[in-house]
């Protein structure tokens, strides 16, 4: 269709990375690859608000079941080598759940798969051919599922990466480019503290489910796109004590999901939130 098309040149097939400025980019903070452009955003609110169901015939919330296809790319069987457990990809699949229950989408594990890869497993990231290659070789379901690859993000352009994701009206230009990619230490009771509860997963699939970061736009409206979403000047890192860096009235939002802190600093997703996820999910999945 002509819009999905005008969203791959403005967007590409996957996400650009941002590193945020002033760190060091060997250093282990929250970076995430889910990065529109003005453009991108641009046509696709407009696409949305266009096509979103109304109010009075928008489904039931609690209609919404995701089916989760887990990819573990690993480069040996060694656990430090991507190689990681049933029992961690169960944890990540329980941390979704307890993360979106206020909303009442739920995630169900449909199926795991395991792949053998060095390539992949260090190489692949936004826009990569890797990346492209590993989905297209391992994407399974429809618009409605959740594909969660596991990687290293050691070199290339997921250097250094928590993850990354595609955002549902991306879907119908380019479906086996859909889903999540995530760093493999990252899941519940891996290595990569402060990032090790689970909670990259729960940030990567908000994106997966159309929500953008809290501090999206800075402090200028419309921002996230999201009403009760206190507006953030930049994104926040560890857990920091309350502040307005926007001069709103209102503290950044910095126990949400959707910003940048730490695994136990993240919270919450707002009512606001909610609505949005829900009137994306029925548009585009």
């Amino acid at each position: 269709m002509l819009f999905a098309a005008t969203l791959a040149l403005l967007f590409g097939s996957s996400i650009v990375s941002a590193v945020p400025t002033g760190f060091n980019a060997t250093a282990l903070i929250r970076r995430c690859g889910s990065v529109p452009s003005e453009a991108f955003i641009a046509q696709a609110e407009a696409h949305y608000a266009a096509h979103k169901p109304t109010t009075d015939s928008g489904p039931s919330i609690q209609s919404i079941s995701i089916p989760v296809y887990w990819h573990v790319i690993y480069q040996s069987t060694s656990l430090s080598d991507g190689y990681i457990p049933d029992s961690q990809i169960s944890d990540s699949v329980t941390v979704l759940n307890q993360d979106y229950s206020p909303s009442s989408v739920s995630f169900s594990l449909a199926g795991t798969t395991r792949t053998l890869n060095s390539d992949w497993f260090n190489n692949a990231g936004p826009g990569s051919s890797q990346q492209t290659a590993m989905k297209n070789a391992l994407r399974q379901g429809g618009a409605n599922a959740l594909n969660v690859y596991s990687v290293g993000f050691t070199s290339g352009s997921g250097a250094g990466l928590l993850g990354y994701a595609t955002f549902p009206w991306s879907y119908s230009g380019n479906p086996t480019d859909d889903g999540v990619v995530i760093l493999f230490s990252s899941v519940p009771g891996g290595t990569a503290a402060p990032y090790n509860l689970g909670r990259t997963l729960t940030h990567e699939t908000g994106h997966w489910v159309g929500l953008y970061h809290t501090f999206q736009g800075g402090c200028t409206p419309p921002d996230d796109f999201v009403d009760d979403t206190p507006p953030e000047a930049n994104p926040s890192f560890g857990c920091p004590a309350p502040f307005d860096s926007c001069g709103s009235g209102f503290n950044d939002p910095i126990h949400n999901y959707m910003d940048y802190t730490d695994d136990s600093c993240m919270n919450q997703f707002t009512p606001g939130q909610t609505t949005r996820l829900t009137g994306q999910f029925s548009t585009y999945r």
